[in-house]
């Protein structure tokens, strides 16, 4: 027996699609992992092994995987699109922004008038308190006019308003 072991890491999705031994230093490893072969497919059909290839050979190590995500989401993009890609999808939610937009201002206008008529009425309720009146049955009920009648009316007015039309 061979001292060497039997065992070794199967290739990863670029390398198994391009039928060719994946090395440890494959460029694609870290990116298109064995259980992802579809990642690889996309973009490939797209950009091609080889732009990606030189893509990733041309970038700082730390970028990437943001750069994959990126021309993997492009891909997928440009496949259901073929015509505008991802930007189509960024159309369309700026489209949608813009909309929901108009329903924000449209709601915040609509709370003001809320807001306002609110404020009116509770001017008018306090003022109405104020001066001595209410409401009631949809009329002013006057406070004064009720008091004053029943110190020069001679007749005791205590715990009514003089509102409820003589009842």
């Amino acid at each position: 027996m061979s001292s060497t072991s039997n065992y070794s890491t199967p290739p990863c999705a670029a390398c198994k699609f391009l039928r060719r031994k994946c090395l440890p230093s494959c460029v694609f490893a870290p990116y298109f992992p064995p259980e992802e072969p579809i990642k690889f497919t996309t973009v490939h059909k797209v950009f091609g092994a080889s732009n990606v290839s030189k893509l990733l050979n041309e970038i700082q190590p730390h970028q990437r995987e943001d750069a994959v995500n990126s021309l993997a989401y492009e891909a997928e993009a440009r496949l259901k699109d073929p015509v505008y890609g991802c930007v189509g999808a960024i159309s369309v939610l700026q489209r949608q922004v813009l909309r929901l937009q108009k329903e924000l201002d449209a709601t915040n206008a609509d709370l003001m008038r809320y807001a306002n008529y609110e404020k009116v009425n509770n001017n008018q309720e306090r003022n109405n308190f104020q001066y001595g009146r209410r409401m009631v049955n949809s009329g002013y009920c006057n406070y004064s006019s009720a008091w004053n009648n029943g110190i020069s009316g001679g007749h005791n007015n205590i715990g009514t308003d003089n509102c409820d039309g003589g009842r």
